[in-house]
């Protein structure tokens, strides 16, 4: 294991340790389009609630 880790840091050394300091530039653009879905999935359930109490009051 340890040569593994040698190696790859030999190859690459600064994506040689994955994690949130030395993410990969396509791990973070998947990392922010997570965010902006799970912000934009909030935005979604909050209209849908205010749209049905509005719906049902206007009956």
């Amino acid at each position: 294991m340890l040569r593994k880790w040698v190696k790859e840091f030999g190859s690459d050394p600064v994506q040689a340790v994955p994690g949130h300091g030395q993410m990969k530039p396509e791990q973070l653009e998947i990392e922010r389009l997570r965010r902006e879905v799970a912000k934009l999935k909030a935005e979604r359930d909050i209209l849908k609630k205010a749209a049905a109490y509005f719906a049902k009051e206007a009956t």
